[in-house]
Parts: C-alpha cells; structure tokens; sequence
C-alpha cells in the first residue's frame, strides 16, 4: 500500500484517501493540433519500469490534485508537490538521483 503525503494539507495516509490521475507531466494538444499528436496524448503513456511521476487527487481532504514521484518496482515514494509545477522540485529530483545514479529528469512532451 501507498503512503501519500498532500502538499497542501500535509497530511500522509494511505491511497485509499487519494485517486489516481494518470502520467503526470504530458504535453497536452488542443483545438487545431493534428490527429497524430492528439492520439499520441490520449494513448501512448510511458508505463516505465522504475521512476514515475503520476498525478494524484486528495480525494478525502484538500479536493486538489498534486503530483506524486514515485517507482513503480520498489513503490518507494519519493515526495510530492503540487500540480501546477511544471517539473519537480530539486530535492526530490536529487532524492531521486540519490537511488539511480545518473537518473536526470526529462520533460515529457
């Protein structure tokens, strides 16, 4: 089970607290993008062995979405923020690089 932290409440509990959103990160095409980039961001998800970053809700508490980092072999949760950054803060992308040396962020697109 997931121990999850909200990054505006502060308060940890367990996922049942919380729904999942899906791949955190994606670059999202709207009116006028072509066929091939907008079925490219509903269908093609990373899925990755190991680092994953997801969006969250905290459905019984704040209401608000945030992102969680997290891998996906170990279910080690590296931390959370909000959902309006647009990439992690450096503290758990040096978390991060802590566990898989030469891990380095990469924006999604």
């Amino acid at each position: 089970m997931l121990k999850l932290t909200c990054p505006y409440s502060g308060i940890t509990a367990e996922e049942t607290e919380f729904t999942p959103g899906g791949e955190a990160h994606l670059k999202r095409f709207g009116p006028g993008s072509s066929d091939d980039d907008f079925s490219t961001y509903l269908f093609a998800k990373v899925n990755p062995k190991g680092v994953h970053f997801e969006r969250w809700r905290h459905t019984y508490g704040s209401g608000k979405w945030f992102i969680v980092a997290r891998d996906t072999v170990t279910l080690e949760v590296y931390g959370s923020y909000p959902a309006q950054t647009t990439e992690p803060p450096q503290w758990i992308k040096d978390k991060i690089a802590a566990k898989h040396p030469g891990w380095t962020w990469r924006e999604f697109s």
